[in-house]
């Protein structure tokens, strides 16, 4: 029985040692270690991959705080909310199998943007997910739930 999607993939990006600002993918390539080429592969495998949704940047929009999809240091924005997903829900992207390993950290980073947003955003900056099927993740791709 085909799982019906929850919702696609808005943008892509990774990140390069020395740069701060992220860059727009049209597609990625991740492996058990992270997103290949991005400055955090091979770093921690529970925290390689950060997944964020547009409502985040809906929501700081909506207190007058205006950043670009990217700032939040995401490698993959989706439509879809997934802040309410327990620890270990699978997650299927185009051919990739990912899992949610813990709840992202706020990042003192964000308060360089705006004072206001780590607080704003203390639950719903993202989700850290980990990676059970390698694989290539593309712009457009729909998202699914799988279960357990």
């Amino acid at each position: 029985m085909k799982s019906k999607s929850v919702g696609e993939v808005v943008e892509l990006f990774i990140s390069v040692k020395g740069d701060s600002t992220r860059i727009a993918k049209g597609e990625i390539k991740l492996n058990k270690d992270g997103v290949v080429g991005d400055k955090f592969y091979a770093k921690d495998r529970e925290r390689s991959v950060l997944l964020t949704t547009i409502e985040s940047y809906k929501m700081a929009l909506a207190n007058n705080i205006e950043i670009s999809y990217g700032s939040l240091g995401e490698n993959i924005l989706i439509d879809y909310n997934p802040y309410s997903l327990p620890i270990g829900t699978k997650i299927q992207i185009g051919e990739v199998l990912l899992e949610v390993s813990q709840n992202c950290t706020i990042c003192n980073h964000l308060s360089v943007i705006d004072k206001s947003l780590p607080k704003l955003l203390k639950n719903d900056r993202g989700v850290f997910i980990k990676v059970i099927k390698a694989g290539e993740i593309k712009k457009g791709d729909k998202v699914y739930l799988k279960d357990k």
